[in-house]
């Protein structure tokens, strides 16, 4: 198995692929915070990846593997996503997380400022109690400003939730769905966002991103981001709450 492969990878193989350094607990990152507008978009395909292994040996044993992508085609007036990730994170000889996310969207854009999306995703997160989790939204949306310094979008709309849980069992239920992306061009190089998502029912998931971007050249930028996830009743395998993520990756930019 390729993990398996991974962690006997020798000491000095501290950095292979395109990410500096990633610190992650365990968050869910799935907030849906592609920024698809078409009206704006320069070309008709936008995408990037980022990848990064780390290891340790010696008086202590580590290793962390990570990987992600996000794909947009546009048309005059339509996006279509696709997005993927994977974490995987072992302290002596012992996997602490193991992490895996795919999903899609569609973009339609009504006019200028009204569109309506639809929105589906997978998360296998046995470590947080979830062997499998499946989400998918349908709804509205409002580009409220769009540029060129700020833009923000908001959107809502009914979806549903399919768990598979760890240790045995699933459950179906109807959600609520509601979003916000802000976005700030701090200069020609740099940019702030703030994101934030709510899966609502019974079982609350908030979702938050905080994220600077900075470009440093045609196709490379640095990006540190902060994502907290909280969960109001989680999993009883998994009782923690609050999950967060530090990261700070160097992006490769198609």
């Amino acid at each position: 198995m390729f993990f398996q492969v991974v962690r006997r990878l020798p000491a000095y193989a501290v950095v292979c692929g395109a990410a500096l350094f990633s610190i992650s607990s365990l968050a869910d990152t799935t907030i849906f915070t592609v920024l698809d507008d078409p009206s704006t978009a320069k070309k008709p395909f936008e995408g990037n990846v980022q990848a990064g292994y780390t290891a340790q040996t010696g008086n202590t044993s580590n290793s962390s593997l990570s990987a992600d992508t996000t794909m947009t085609w546009f048309n005059t007036n339509t996006a279509n996503s696709i997005w993927g990730s994977a974490r995987n994170t072992s302290s002596s000889g012992v996997r602490s997380s193991e992490k895996y996310q795919a999903g899609a969207r569609s973009r339609y854009n009504l006019d200028d400022s009204n569109y309506i999306f639809g929105q589906g995703s997978w998360l296998s997160d046995r470590y947080n109690g979830y062997r499998a989790r499946d989400v998918g939204t349908v709804g509205y949306g409002r580009q409220v400003w769009n540029g060129p310094v700020h833009t923000l979008n908001l959107e809502a709309g009914p979806g549903v939730r399919h768990d598979e849980f760890e240790q045995g069992g699933n459950t179906t239920r109807a959600l609520a769905y509601g979003s916000g992306v802000y976005g700030y061009k701090i200069s020609d190089t740099a940019q702030f966002t703030q994101a934030f998502s709510v899966l609502a029912n019974d079982e609350t998931t908030y979702n938050s991103e905080t994220a600077l971007k900075v470009a440093i050249n045609s196709h490379f930028s640095l990006k540190l981001a902060y994502d907290v996830t909280y969960n109001t009743q989680p999993p009883a395998s998994a009782p923690d709450k609050t999950d967060t993520v530090t990261s700070i990756n160097l992006v490769y930019g198609m």
